[in-house]
């Protein structure tokens, strides 16, 4: 019953569009990257009736993803350094790349082992106190669990394309693949391509975001919202500059080089 199930979908999703063209007329998609065209369109569209995911549809310039994968760690720290650092933190949102929608959370904290104390200047920084890592899974467990959560979701089908989207290099070129080795934990392989938000945002807007996701929403108009150095706020706040992004007509692209 699944193939008849998925060509009757289809068969809607056509009609919807069908349906939205004839509203919008024959301009529909070639000026989509318009801000001012896209807010007229969506006006439009939800006036007769379109519901919210209609609308991105046609707001939203085609990605070359079917999801992203918002990432950003949290990690032990101190005045000075302390090292090694290990990940507490270990937040995933799946961003579908038609709507930009969130669909499904991952977040788990991860209890570190070499420092297991968290000091007080990490606590301030990112509000993570130590009840919220004591008793939780060591990093070789979640990452089984983030293996788990990649199939449940459908994105290790090898039909489906993903990449993960960090605010710099620093979460998957440097904190994982350090920790991983310190371990000696093997880094799979969707770990090792991602999007780094910070180049895509100064190729859309022409400047480089020194103070990070602070610089990019106050570039976009946007209000910060969440805790700063909270990693699922942090991937909320990525969700919303790539949003907006998109909505600019934005198309997004790997930026690291597999390793």
């Amino acid at each position: 019953m699944l193939a008849p199930l998925q060509t009757g979908a289809a068969r809607f999703s056509s009609y919807l569009l069908s349906r939205a063209r004839k509203v919008l007329g024959s301009h529909l998609f070639p000026p989509c990257g318009v801000p001012e065209f896209c807010s007229i369109s969506t006006r439009k569209l939800a006036a007769h009736g379109f519901g919210a995911s209609m609308v991105a549809m046609v707001s939203f310039p085609p990605q070359r993803y079917h999801y992203f994968l918002v990432l950003d760690f949290e990690t032990t720290c101190d005045k000075p350094q302390i090292h090694p650092q290990e990940i507490i933190e270990f937040p995933i949102l799946k961003l579908n790349g038609r709507t930009m929608e969130i669909e499904s959370t991952f977040h788990m904290y991860v209890l570190p082992v070499i420092h297991a104390q968290l000091t007080l200047f990490h606590t301030e920084l990112t509000g993570i106190i130590q009840a919220m890592v004591d008793g939780e899974p060591s990093l070789q467990q979640v990452l089984e669990r983030v293996d788990e959560w990649m199939a449940k979701e459908g994105l290790l089908d090898p039909n489906v394309k993903s990449i993960f989207v960090t605010c710099g290099d620093w979460d998957l070129k440097v904190m994982l693949p350090g920790q991983c080795q310190y371990l000696g934990l093997p880094v799979t392989d969707y770990f090792k391509q991602w999007i780094n938000l910070k180049k895509a945002y100064s190729f859309a807007m022409s400047c480089w975001p020194r103070n990070g996701l602070l610089d990019m929403n106050k570039g976009l108009s946007l209000q910060h919202t969440g805790q700063p150095h909270s990693g699922i706020d942090d991937c909320k706040n990525i969700a919303n500059i790539m949003k907006t992004l998109a909505y600019r007509g934005f198309i997004f692209k790997q930026t690291s080089k597999p390793f």
